[in-house]
Formats: structure tokens, C-alpha cells, sequence
């Protein structure tokens, strides 16, 4: 029998319910996509079905049990002390594992939960403040100037760039970045991205922008390819062994260095393009990405893929820029740059990258 219960507390869109059935009714005035998550999440199954986002590969089914699910809500608003009559806002999809965890801390935890419909400017006409919201990258850059409504927030899906970064520093409210998986239940650990802005208190334990705190009973590790082992037994009944590449700082905190599975092997020189994106982002303000592609005499070169809608960009400018950019070494400067009017995406507005070079060289 399902673990999942209707907490007394909960409200959705300034209602609330007597009961599951009554929850049902309401949940179709507001959307077919939360009515269909409500139905599976009260049902009498154990397990709920969870797409994968596809960013890395073909998306694919997984099954979570919802205890797990539960689980990870209760740790949730523990850590963030996020309890009963916390003001949600719930601007995502709840047809992937971010939208949906929205609505079990909800449920869960008791909130006041808002739901709008899912856009890339989510607070545009929002009139009320809330404690708690969950954003990816581009709905915080296009919040920004309404962002005060939000005293605590998580951003995942894609990492924040060093623009936005430094955008973010005179913000009062608390932007935390999340590490986390589909099979992880969201987030595992957490960051604090403007803990130098006065105004944000240092609570959390988080000192460093570069570092992640892992929650409450997670314990974690590393393997032989320097890569995470995520043990949490009240997520996931085995040990998560990643393909992320990190740094470990303490046995609570970690530095995120990459993927292995990205990494580019150029000349017998081993390249890992998260770090480079990161120095590359000091000087370009457009959506990019680095990649490896074959070439004779290298066996993979380095490319630099640039989204470029405005006809005026002067490309002769940004290379540059990057010539002069002191923090990359010779081997991690693109060989060649290449230009699209628009990245290929999930539904979720990740970049996929191998479909966007698939578009780039079929026309070559």
C-alpha cells in the first residue's frame, strides 16, 4: 500500500481540501499534467513512473518509490526549514522529476503551493512573495528583476554561467545551485551561489560558491575514475555510482570538476570541457558549448559551438577574446568555432549537444 498522504496543512492555488477526491476535482481547473501526477501519486502502487531528461542520451523510464520520494521532501524541508504553511511556487514541468518533487514537498510538507504554468519568465504578472520556488538558469536570468518576491531558491538542470553568477551577487534572495540526479530524487546537494551578498544570511553551513554540501544521511565517495558514489540509503537502495568527475573537499563536500564521460582525449592531451566552458564564459554572453569531434592527426580536436541569433555579432571579436584569455592553456583553445541560430533542446530546455553537432556537420 501506497505510503503517500494529503497533508492537513496543504493548499494549492489559495485552496483547500477535505480530501483526496476533492484535490482530484480542483487539480483539472488548474492543469491535465499535475491532475495526472495527483492520480498516480494517491493511487494504491508503491512506485511512481519518472522520465529522464534526455540531456545526456535518449530519455528513459525509471521507477521511484515513493517512499523514497516522501523521503527526500521531509529532508528538504528540513534543510532548507521549509516546513507546514511554507508560500510555494511551483514554475515547472511537473511532467519531469523537478516539477513533480515540487508538488510532494508540498503535499508532503504541508505548503501553500502556487502553480503557474511553466514559461521562461515565470514571475511576469506575480503579485504575491513566496518562501520557496525552484527555477532552471534561464527562468532565474529572466526573473531577476522580480526575484525579491522569493526568499529561498533552488536552481538546477544546467549549470549557472559566470555572468548570471555575478548578476546574482546584490540579490537578496538565498539562490542555492543543486546536484542531483532523476534517480537521486533531485538534489543531493547544495551550494550557496550569493553567500557574499550582506543581505543573505550565512546559514547552511556553505561558505564557498565553488563547493557542494551534501543533505542530511548521504554519505559519499569517490571511484577509481575520481568519480561521485552517492550513498543514501533513504533514496535509493544501492550505492549511485556517477559519471561526475569531482574534487572531494570533505566527506560532506565536493567540488564539481565535470563528466567523465565528456571528457576529450586531443593529442594524448586529456580535456575536460565543463572547466573550459567555464573559463570560456568569461567572455562570451551567448548560449555555448565545447565538444570533440574527430579529426585525422588529433583523433579528437576541440570545437566551440556558439548560439548567435544577432546578425551584428562580430565573430572576429569574440576569437579574440578568447586568444587573449589567459586562464586557458594552448590546448584547451577551440580549433574551430562554429555558429546556430538555435540549440537543439529537451523539453526541458537543456542544450543537446550531440543532436545540435549532428545539425552542424550533416550540412558540412
Amino acid at each position: 500500500m501506497s505510503c503517500t498522504k494529503l497533508h492537513k496543512n496543504f493548499i494549492l492555488n489559495e485552496k483547500s481540501f477535505k480530501n483526496v477526491e476533492e484535490l482530484f476535482i480542483f487539480s483539472k481547473t488548474i492543469s491535465n499534467d499535475v491532475a495526472a501526477f495527483l492520480k498516480r501519486w494517491f493511487d494504491t502502487s508503491d512506485l511512481i513512473k519518472v522520465q529522464t531528461s534526455g540531456s545526456t542520451g535518449k530519455p528513459t523510464t525509471i521507477q521511484l518509490k515513493k517512499e523514497f520520494m516522501v523521503n527526500s521532501a521531509l529532508a528538504t524541508g528540513d534543510y532548507f526549514k521549509a516546513h507546514e504553511k511554507t508560500k510555494a511556487l511551483l514554475c515547472l514541468s511537473p511532467n519531469y522529476i523537478a516539477g513533480k518533487m515540487m508538488l510532494v514537498r508540498a503535499l508532503t510538507l504541508g505548503w501553500h503551493l502556487d502553480v503557474v504554468e511553466p514559461s521562461s519568465n515565470p514571475l511576469v504578472g506575480i503579485r504575491k512573495d513566496y518562501d520557496f520556488s525552484a527555477m532552471v538558469p534561464l527562468q532565474l536570468e529572466n526573473s531577476l528583476p522580480d526575484l525579491h518576491r522569493i526568499k529561498k531558491l533552488i536552481v538546477g538542470g544546467a549549470p549557472v554561467s559566470k555572468t548570471l553568477f555575478e548578476k546574482l551577487q546584490n540579490v537578496t534572495t538565498a539562490i542555492f545551485a543543486t546536484y542531483g540526479m532523476t534517480e537521486t530524487i533531485t538534489h543531493t546537494a547544495v551550494k550557496l551561489l550569493n553567500a557574499s551578498c550582506h543581505t543573505v544570511p550565512k546559514v547552511f553551513g556553505i561558505v564557498s560558491a565553488s563547493h557542494y554540501t551534501v543533505l542530511p544521511h548521504i554519505n559519499i565517495s569517490k571511484d577509481y575514475r575520481n568519480c561521485l558514489i552517492i550513498n543514501a540509503p533513504k533514496i535509493s537502495d544501492t550505492e549511485i555510482i556517477t559519471n561526475d568527475l569531482v574534487e572531494l573537499i570533505s566527506t560532506t563536500e565536493f567540488k564539481w570538476l565535470g563528466r567523465y564521460d565528456t571528457i576529450i582525449n586531443s593529442g594524448g592531451v586529456k580535456l575536460i570541457p565543463e572547466q573550459i566552458e567555464d573559463k570560456l564564459s568569461a567572455v562570451i554572453d551567448n548560449r555555448f558549448f565545447v565538444a570533440g569531434v574527430p579529426d585525422d592527426v588529433l583523433g579528437k580536436k576541440l570545437i566551440l559551438v556558439i548560439e548567435i541569433q544577432d546578425v551584428s555579432f562580430k565573430l572576429q571579436n569574440l576569437k579574440f577574446k578568447i586568444s587573449n584569455l589567459t586562464s586557458l592553456n594552448k590546448f584547451e583553445v577551440p580549433k574551430n568555432i562554429y555558429t546556430v541560430e538555435k540549440f537543439i533542446e529537451t523539453e526541458t530546455k537543456k542544450i543537446q549537444r550531440q543532436k545540435t553537432l549532428d545539425l552542424i556537420f550533416k550540412n558540412k
